[in-house]
């Protein structure tokens, strides 16, 4: 998480779920939304996105990468019957991203005590 999120995010005192997760996964609130949208449209395609996006099918393949980068969403291989195949991505179940959710800001913490610790006033870090 960025410093500019951290306050962010701590200054809200009831911040929504969409905003928890692009603060601290550090990705962008169009690819938190992507990842909502496909908790209620699993199994989309990069153009079925695109369209209920209302985004560029490019722009939705660089935040489908990003949200698999941070295993939110996983991606599946359909074969065509004309041939070829079409990637299909669904979100991970809620539960499972608020537990990665934890364990990230969790980690964090944990960093944030580990500098506390660690300072010292007379020339420490």
């Amino acid at each position: 998480m960025s410093d500019a999120e951290i306050e962010d995010l701590v200054g809200d005192a009831d911040p929504q779920f969409a905003h928890v997760l692009s603060c601290v996964f550090a990705i962008r609130d169009h690819e938190s939304r992507t990842y909502l949208v496909l908790l209620d449209h699993p199994g989309s395609t990069v153009v079925e996105l695109a369209t209920v996006l209302d985004r560029d099918r490019s722009n939705v393949n660089r935040s489908l990468s990003t949200l698999r980068e941070k295993g939110l969403i996983e991606r599946r291989r359909r074969l065509l019957d004309s041939g070829g195949y079409v990637y299909q991505y669904t979100a991970i179940p809620v539960p499972e991203a608020k537990s990665k959710l934890h364990a990230a800001l969790d980690e964090w913490v944990t960093g944030v005590h580990d500098a506390i610790d660690r300072f010292d006033p007379n020339g420490g870090s």
